[in-house]
């Protein structure tokens, strides 16, 4: 048999048995996917236990591209790829020795190094197909690449005449998000030639903590540069996890900090690789009492004389009586609330230990450390700000922060969103105009599902923005790169249930790799290219200052097609191909954004496209961001540039907050119980308290099909030995996760690793669900709640109660 998109087919040899099973190997789970298709598909070869593979000349010269992916990683790593007649054989990473120190170049982590798997991968979508069966069934049949685009174009103008642009909506994607140039993002730009579509607002990954630290500094960028820190002799991370996340450059910064002797402190229910890797002390507490721990702090340092008192006298309001706000009442400072002045509890580390479960004497040591170590810095991760009561944790690091002093100065860190005020070349290098969008009405993206199931479902009070109701409901959905819609969703099981109506979404269009568990909801299924498919610029997160030239390494095999060339298609057919393209192929769009960032921002140093891909050999490092302290000049001079808050201060009290009158959200942040916390009655039923983290071997749901990435990290629910106990759970056995919401299937490592009361999962793991709708696959998301924050209306998935038991 030979290839169907083979250039040479006298290149074509046949691997065994034998050598598939092997190609297979650690990859179980991924098996296990179910892939239901019509005879007609012709997606694999003849011989199932067969596959083609292009025979490598060793005597031919080998092309070492540098390049990068465009996932949504934080870690924008140097990728070789080494290239023989059209394949790529190995990747590699930049070497030790090739150490910038001033602009250090990530070196490929694991998932990196994994990326030709990834590509090459014989369940990768190979056709366009439409649905056969039921949506969600997972049925299909081949079609051509005309038909598909014919009923793309079709579908779009049907239903905007019948409802109008505002029933048009493209779902989250993260697939290409690390690049300038997106179908997602060219896709906003065809509907915004053919009347508009309704777009969405918040960020999933940190919207809550940008939204709430505005309220404590007047801005939500509260970070400072990395380098900043190198000598500072404390730092606490709570919630905080770069080491499995890949957050920007943290890990070598850290590294560095760590040589030269800082310690760190690690808050946070599960024992990470990143407390593995630094932590000098691991401090477990419950999820959802963040809140509690930092009053008890508080209490110390200020009942104790530890608080900077002339700091909070010069740049605060809120403190106590004194420096409140005109117009609010008595006993509503910081200093009246935890000394129990209006609701008679005096927030002792006594009183926060049976909340929290961190002793009290371990609470008081933390407060006592941060508060006389000049300068520490309180880092939070993105983590905490995930549940229901991530806003007011978020906000409460601030007020720790501000109370010690440690907000403007060198080492400190002022604690809230946690990101920095720096140039990116990314915004230089800006992707095509998306035109002007005449769907004025925004929705929060927690509302997508509400928006699909009843348009008054969606109102300003839970997130609509720029209208007093939707016109209509979703009734068309592109997904292009994304596996969010029933997998990275919350409640999917719910999600599932809508999508499954085909009265509400009349046309979904899904465009991937795999065929992962949202691609089953598609009408029309569409094969996409990797990125060692197509073109693009890579950019980094955070304090890296630096693109790479993702070059086209490998022409795509079978019908693949990246998202921008089929949309041309679909353009042409609407009537509006010249406007969409500009005439332009993928390649000349990324020449002219380089190029045209050249000419227009000579200040910024962006070469040319030809020196980008020759001369700088695809990397192009510019001034490092180094010696950024947020908040460094309104603190050196108040009176010249003041906080951007309505006192022109640090607020910790905010009035803005107070008229809000909600107690979900208070004017000072302070411990609340949470819904489905451990307070909550529900713990009669569902005792445990699970939550996600991000593992060393994928992107969010993305990669969970590379079968080396498997046999990296097992997807597994992590138990306390006293948990499992109670429950006579052995090692490694499978377990039931349950509640009112969905069950998963999913073998249990018991350790200590995990605090007692809480489990934890790997976020991303994609919802297996067998014949009786179980999941079999440990997909956290069928869990989780779909509620949303009070004042962001923001994502809040991971406060959820559960209840394990045996198989």
């Amino acid at each position: 048999m030979k290839s169907q998109n083979s250039q040479n087919d006298e290149s074509v040899h046949l691997i065994e048995p034998l050598t598939r099973r092997r190609f297979i190997q650690g990859s179980s789970a991924l098996m296990a996917v179910p892939f239901i298709a019509s005879k007609s598909i012709a997606s694999a070869p003849e011989n199932p236990s067969i596959i083609a593979i292009k025979t490598l000349n060793n005597n031919s010269d080998e092309r070492v591209v540098s390049t990068c992916s465009s996932f949504d990683c934080g870690g924008k790593c140097d990728i070789r790829a080494h290239v023989k007649e059209g394949v790529v054989t190995r990747i590699s990473t930049r070497p030790d020795a090739d150490l910038d120190e001033e602009m250090p170049i990530m070196r490929a982590c694991v998932r990196g190094r994994s990326y030709r798997k990834f590509v090459y991968h014989p369940n990768r979508l190979k056709y366009p197909m439409k649905r056969v069966g039921k949506r969600g069934e997972g049925r299909f049949e081949r079609i051509s690449w005309e038909e598909a685009t014919t009923l793309i174009a079709d579908n779009m103008k049907r239903i905007n005449d019948q409802y109008g642009a505002a029933s048009r909506f493209v779902s989250l994607s993260t697939g290409v998000t690390g690049g300038i140039f997106s179908g997602a993002n060219m896709l906003r730009r065809l509907f915004n030639l053919t009347g508009g579509f309704l777009e969405n607002y918040h960020s999933v990954s940190n919207g809550n903590t940008m939204a709430v630290t505005p309220y404590t500094y007047g801005t939500s960028a509260s970070g400072s540069t990395l380098d900043t820190l190198e000598n500072t002799p404390l730092v606490i991370l709570w919630g905080h996890n770069p080491n499995e996340t890949i957050f920007g450059h943290s890990n070598h910064y850290f590294q560095k900090m760590k040589k030269n002797g800082t310690k760190f402190i690690v808050v946070d229910p599960r024992y990470s690789d990143t407390a593995s890797s630094l932590a000098d002390q691991w401090i477990p507490i419950l999820p959802t009492t963040d809140n509690a721990m930092m009053d008890a702090m508080m209490y110390v340092i200020i009942s104790e004389g530890l608080h900077d008192q002339a700091f909070i006298d010069n740049y605060t309001v809120g403190f106590d009586e004194h420096l409140m706000p005109e117009g609010v009442p008595e006993n509503e400072s910081l200093v009246a609330y935890l000394m129990g002045k209006k609701d008679g509890v005096v927030k002792t580390p006594e009183w926060a230990e049976p909340i929290t479960k961190v002793p009290a004497d371990t609470i008081r040591q933390l407060a006592r450390e941060y508060a006389n170590t000049k300068p520490a810095a309180l880092m939070q991760g993105w983590g905490p700000q995930r549940h229901i009561c991530g806003e007011r944790s978020a906000r409460g690091a601030t007020l720790l922060a501000t109370i010690t002093g440690n907000v403007g100065v060198k080492g400190g860190w002022a604690a809230g969103y946690g990101m920095a005020v720096t140039p990116d070349l990314r915004k230089t290098l800006a992707g095509p105009s998306l035109f002007e969008n005449k769907v004025k009405a925004k929705i929060n993206i927690t509302n997508w599902v509400q928006a699909c199931e009843d348009k008054n479902l969606v109102t300003p009070d839970n997130g609509l923005k720029n209208a007093k109701k939707l016109d209509t409901e979703i009734k068309m959905i592109f997904s292009l790169a994304g596996n969010y819609m029933t997998n990275q969703n919350p409640d999917i099981l719910h999600a599932a249930k809508v999508l499954e109506d085909e009265n509400k979404v009349e046309f979904i269009v899904y465009s991937d790799l795999y065929m992962t568990p949202s691609a089953k909801y598609a009408d029309i299924l569409l094969p996409e290219t990797s990125f060692m498919e197509r073109w693009n610029v890579g950019g980094t997160w955070g304090t890296g200052n630096y693109i790479i030239l993702s070059e086209k390494v490998i022409e795509p095999e079978f019908e693949r097609r990246s998202d921008y060339e089929w949309l041309r298609e679909v353009a042409d057919k609407l009537g509006v191909g010249e406007q969409f393209s500009e005439g332009r192929t993928e390649k000349e769009w990324i020449e002219h954004l380089v190029n045209d960032a050249h000419e227009k921002r000579p200040e910024d140093g962006i070469p040319t496209f030809d020196e980008l891909l020759v001369k700088r050999r695809h990397l192009l490092k510019h001034k490092p961001h180094t010696g950024h302290v947020a908040f460094e000049k309104n603190i050196n001079d108040l009176a010249n540039n003041p906080f951007e808050t309505p006192s022109g201060k640090i607020e910790i009290f905010s009035k803005r907050l107070y008229e809000r009158n909600d107690a979900d959200i208070p004017a000072l942040s302070h411990y609340v119980p949470a819904i489905e916390g451990p307070e909550d009655a529900l713990v009669t039923r569902y005792p445990l308290q699970l939550i996600t983290w991000k593992g060393r071997n994928r992107a969010n749901s993305t990669q969970f099909a590379n079968p080396w990435l498997q046999e990296v990290q097992r997807q597994e629910l992590w138990i306390n030995p006293i948990d499992a106990k109670r429950r006579n759970i052995e090692d490694d056995s499978r377990v039931k996760v349950s509640n009112d919401r969905g069950v998963t299937m999913v073998p249990v490592k018991i350790t200590q690793r995990i605090m007692p009361g809480v489990v934890a999962l790997q976020a991303g793991a994609w919802w297996q669900p067998d014949e009786k709708g179980i999941d079999q696959g440990g997909c956290a998301n069928v869990l989780t709640s779909a509620r949303s924050t009070a004042m962001a209306h923001g994502n809040a998935h991971q406060t959820l109660l559960v209840e394990v038991s045996k198989a």
